[in-house]
């Protein structure tokens, strides 16, 4: 089942995300709980999931930037796709990614972005194969104090 992630999902999200990148769970805060719900809480910010047998096992972020350029046309921006290595090559990505894109058209989105950090071909032809093309943009990215 492909839908949005409720309040209730945080702790299986944080869970997924160890799939990631991320080394270890953050500790359950005051900022955790208030990002939670912001993030929850914003009508741009979709965190969609995919549930398998009740477990969530497949994760996008899709956020919706209002913009002042193409005719007054939003973009969407994709970040964190992520499948649990048990659940990979089974579609599940594709489905958030798919629902992703039903939201950005939905909104009127010109357009759809990721980045990834991967260099790895199937990562890479797997953003290909869902639609995305490396070729229109050249993306930058400056960290600030990692």
């Amino acid at each position: 089942m492909i839908r949005e992630a409720d309040k209730n999902d945080l702790k299986e999200i944080l869970q997924l995300y160890l799939c990631l990148h991320e080394t270890s769970i953050p500790e359950d805060s005051a900022q955790l709980r208030e990002t939670w719900d912001t993030i929850i809480g914003d009508e741009n910010h979709h965190l969609i999931v995919c549930e398998v047998d009740g477990k969530i096992v497949a994760s996008c972020v899709c956020v919706i930037i209002p913009n002042l350029t193409r005719n007054v046309r939003p973009y969407a921006f994709i970040e964190n796709v992520i499948t649990h290595k048990d659940y990979r090559k089974k579609g599940y990505a594709t489905a958030c990614l798919n629902r992703a894109k039903q939201i950005a058209r939905e909104t009127n989105c010109y357009k759809m972005m990721l980045l990834t950090g991967s260099k790895e071909k199937d990562t890479l032809n797997f953003y290909k194969n869902a639609g995305y093309n490396s070729s229109d943009k050249t993306a930058f990215i400056q960290w600030i104090d990692m």
